[in-house]
C-alpha cells in the first residue's frame, strides 16, 4: 500500500477528487457536510490500474484548521497538491505549499481540479513553477474534472507512476506511529489509527503509547482484517490496555524500550530564528505543542517541548505562529539529545558546533562528545551501530539503522566493551586517572595500597562498574578480590608485621585456636592491620571476627572426616580442640562451601 495526503487551498476539490477517485466520501462529520467544508481529516482508498492500493489522506484546506491540515501532512510520504483551474493560486494554496516544503516532502503530484470551468493552462503553468521553487521540484502535472470525468484515467496513470517512484520503505525498522484518531468500538475498546511509515506491526505484539505498555489486539488496514501490517499503511489497531480518553491525535506508538523521548532538540531553521517569536507552534508527526525557540546561530535554534516526544535526527518538523496562522519555518532536526547550555556564550558556541550537522546522526561524533554511551542509548536515538563479533569489532550489519546511513565496522576512533561504546580518548584518560589514582593510594596508604572497585570508579570517572577491569588492564593494574591495585603490591604492615608472623606461629601450631581481642592488641594488630592481613590472603576472617589461617577449613576436613558420621557440634569442638565460639562460624562456613552439610537440627555430616 501507499499512502499519499493532499493540499491546497479551501474549496478548490480536494475532497471530491478523492470521492471521484475512489468512490469514498472522505468527509466523516454532518458538519463538514452541512457546511460543505472539509474541517478535519479524512480517508479513503483504491487499487490503481496497476493492482497497487493507495489510501489517501485528505486535509482541510480553511486556515482556521490549518493545525488539522499538518497533523495529516506530517507522516505521509507524498502529496497530491490541488489547484483550482478556476481561481487558480491562492493564499492557502501558499501556507500549504510552505508546510510540503517545510516537511521536505520530495514526492508529489500536481492536479488542477475544474477544468471543466475555465481553461488550466495558465494554472499549471503558474503552479508547476511555484511547486518547482519547493521540495516537490518540478513534479507531474495535469489537469481533470472531477465532476465530468474528464482527465481522471490519465490521473490513475500519473498516481501509478507517483507511488512507483517513491522509495521503498524499511520494515524491520523501530516501530513510530503517530496517532491521528482514537475512538472506542463497541465489544472492542480502544482502536487508534495513524499511517505506519516504518516497522512492522503484528497482531500481538507489545507496543508503548504515554509511557505505558499495550498489546495488539487486532489490525485492519482499509477496513480489512490483517495479521501483519507493513509500510507504508494506513493502519486501524485495537489496543488492549489502555483507555480511549488516555490516547488521542499526537499520541505515539512505540516499539517497546526502542526510542528516547526528549523535550529539548537543537535544529536547523529554514528562517533566520532571530526573526522568529520565542514562542511557536512545534508540528511534528500528527502532534503540535507550544515550543520555546532559543536561536543559536543564523540558521539554528534550540527548541524546548512542554512534553517529552520521541524524536531522533533527520526528523522534519513545522513551526507556525499560531497568532497570525502561518508556518514561519521548516525544522531539521539535528540533534534530539543536545548538551545543557549553561555557560555564557554557550549557545554562540553551541551554534559553531552545529554549522556541520546535516541531520544524519554520526556515530564516532556522538560517542566523542559524550565519552561514552551504551549500544542501546545510540539505537534509541536512531544512530546505526554495527553489530558485535567475538573480537568485539562491527561486522557491517547496523541494527536499526537509518535509511541512507552506511554500515562497516566500528569506526576506529572507538572502543567497544560489552555494551559500552567509548572514546579511545576517552578510554585513555580513564586509564590514566586510574592508575594516577591507585598510585597515590599506594604511596599514602601502606596498610591499603588498592582501591575498592566503587573507589577505583569514582577516582577515574569511569561510566559503569562493568567496564572497570578492562580499563584497569589497559593501565597495568590488577583487579583481585574486589580491589584494583599495582601488580606486586601488597599490604605492609610496618611495625605490625613482627606481631603478625608471631601470631601465623602461634596458629599454625593450633589452627583453632583464634586469638582474642587482647591478643590482636598484644600483638600490634588493630582492625585496619587485620584488614589489610584479610585483603593480602595471609588471614581468613569467619563471623563474629574469627580469625584463622586460610588453610585453616582444609585442616578442619580432616579431622572431620575421622569422626563417626555424622556428628554434633559439641563431637566437633572436641575434635577440634576449640570453642565453641570458633567451631560454630567454622562449621557453617564448610556448610557454606558445600564440604559440610547438616543432616537434621544438631547432627552434621562430611560430605563425600
Amino acid at each position: 500500500m501507499h499512502v499519499l495526503a493532499t493540499a491546497g487551498h479551501v474549496d478548490h476539490g480536494k475532497s471530491a477528487l478523492v470521492r471521484a477517485l475512489t468512490g469514498i466520501e472522505p468527509d466523516r462529520w454532518e458538519e463538514e457536510h452541512r457546511r460543505g467544508l472539509t474541517i478535519d481529516l479524512g480517508y479513503a482508498w483504491t487499487t490503481l490500474p496497476s493492482g497497487e492500493e493507495v489510501a489517501f489522506v485528505d486535509v482541510p484546506g480553511h486556515q482556521r484548521f490549518i493545525g488539522n491540515m499538518l497533523a495529516g501532512l506530517g507522516p505521509a510520504p507524498a502529496v497530491v497538491f490541488v489547484v483550482a483551474a478556476d481561481e487558480g493560486w491562492r493564499q492557502q494554496s501558499g501556507e500549504h505549499l510552505a508546510a510540503v516544503d517545510a516537511l521536505g516532502i520530495r514526492h508529489g503530484l500536481l492536479v488542477v481540479t475544474r477544468s471543466d470551468l475555465a481553461d488550466p493552462t495558465a494554472t499549471l503553468a503558474d503552479a508547476g513553477e511555484r511547486l518547482a521553487a519547493s521540495s516537490l521540484g518540478r513534479c507531474e502535472a495535469l489537469a481533470v474534472s472531477a465532476r465530468t470525468g474528464d482527465g481522471m484515467p490519465q490521473l490513475r496513470a500519473a498516481l501509478d507512476r507517483l507511488v512507483a517512484s517513491l522509495p521503498a520503505p524499511a520494515t524491520d525498522r523501530r516501530v513510530r506511529l503517530w496517532v491521528d484518531r482514537a475512538f472506542t468500538i463497541k465489544g472492542s475498546g480502544t482502536v487508534v489509527t495513524g499511517t505506519l511509515g516504518e516497522g512492522t506491526i503484528s497482531v500481538g505484539d507489545e507496543l508503548e503509547v504515554g509511557g505505558r505498555t499495550v498489546r495488539v489486539r487486532g489490525l485492519q488496514s482499509l477496513e480489512r482484517p490483517r495479521e501483519r501490517v507493513t509500510p507504508v499503511a494506513r493502519v486501524a489497531i485495537n489496543l488492549r490496555g489502555v483507555a480511549t480518553d488516555e490516547v488521542a491525535r499526537g499520541s505515539v506508538l512505540l516499539a517497546p524500550g526502542a526510542w528516547r523521548s526528549t523535550a529539548v532538540v537543537d535544529v536547523r531553521l529554514s528562517t533566520d530564528p532571530r526573526e522568529l517569536p520565542n514562542r511557536a507552534m512545534l508540528h511534528v508527526g500528527t502532534a503540535a505543542h507550544e515550543v520555546r525557540v532559543r536561536p543559536l546561530s543564523a540558521d539554528t535554534a534550540r527548541l524546548t517541548l512542554p512534553v517529552e516526544l520521541p524524536l531522533q535526527a533527520g526528523d522534519r518538523a513545522i513551526l507556525r505562529d499560531p497568532g497570525a496562522q502561518r508556518v514561519v519555518a521548516g525544522a531539521l532536526v539535528l540533534d534530539a539529545d543536545p548538551p545543557a547550555l549553561a555557560r555564557r556564550g554557550a549557545g554562540a558556541r553551541r551554534g559553531v558546533e552545529l554549522a556541520s550537522a546535516t541531520g544524519e546522526a554520526d556515530l564516532a561524533r556522538e560517542v566523542a562528545r559524550r565519552g561514552a554511551m551504551t549500544v542501546q542509548a545510540a539505537r534509541a536515538l536512531g544512530i546505526a551501530v554495527p553489530e558485535k563479533t567475538p573480537d568485539g569489532t562491527g561486522d557491517g550489519t547496523p541494527e536499526g539503522a537509518p535509511a541512507g546511513t552506511a554500515g562497516g565496522a566500528l569506526p576506529s576512533d572507538l572502543v567497544r566493551h560489552g555494551d559500552w561504546l567509548v572514546s579511545r580518548q576517552r578510554w585513555a584518560q580513564w586509564a590514566q586517572a586510574l592508575r594516577a589514582a591507585v598510585e597515590a593510594r599506594a604511596q599514602h596508604d601502606r596498610l591499603e595500597p588498592s582501591l575498592t572497585l566503587a573507589a577505583a570508579r569514582e577516582a577515574a570517572d569511569i561510566a559503569d562498574r562493568a567496564l572497570l577491569p578492562a580499563v584497569a588492564a589497559e593501565a597495568g593494574l590488577v583487579v583481585e578480590a574486589g580491589r584494583v591495585g599495582l601488580p606486586g603490591v601488597t599490604a605492609s604492615l610496618g611495625a605490625a608485621e613482627e606481631g603478625l608472623r608471631r601470631l601465623e606461629g602461634r596458629l599454625a601450631a593450633e589452627p583453632f585456636a583464634a586469638p582474642e581481642r587482647p591478643d590482636l592488641d598484644a600483638a600490634g594488630l588493630g582492625p585496619r592491620e587485620v584488614a589489610a592481613a584479610v585483603r593480602s590472603g595471609r588471614l581468613l576472617r569467619l563471623p563474629d571476627d574469627v580469625l584463622l589461617l586460610p588453610t585453616g577449613p582444609a585442616m578442619a576436613m580432616r579431622v572431620l572426616a575421622r569422626l563417626p558420621q555424622p556428628f554434633t557440634l559439641s563431637e566437633a569442638r572436641q575434635a577440634l580442640g576449640t570453642t565453641r565460639r570458633v567451631a560454630v562460624p567454622l562449621l557453617e562456613h564448610l556448610d557454606g562451601r558445600g564440604w559440610t552439610r547438616r543432616v537434621d537440627g544438631s547432627h552434621r555430616e562430611v560430605v563425600r
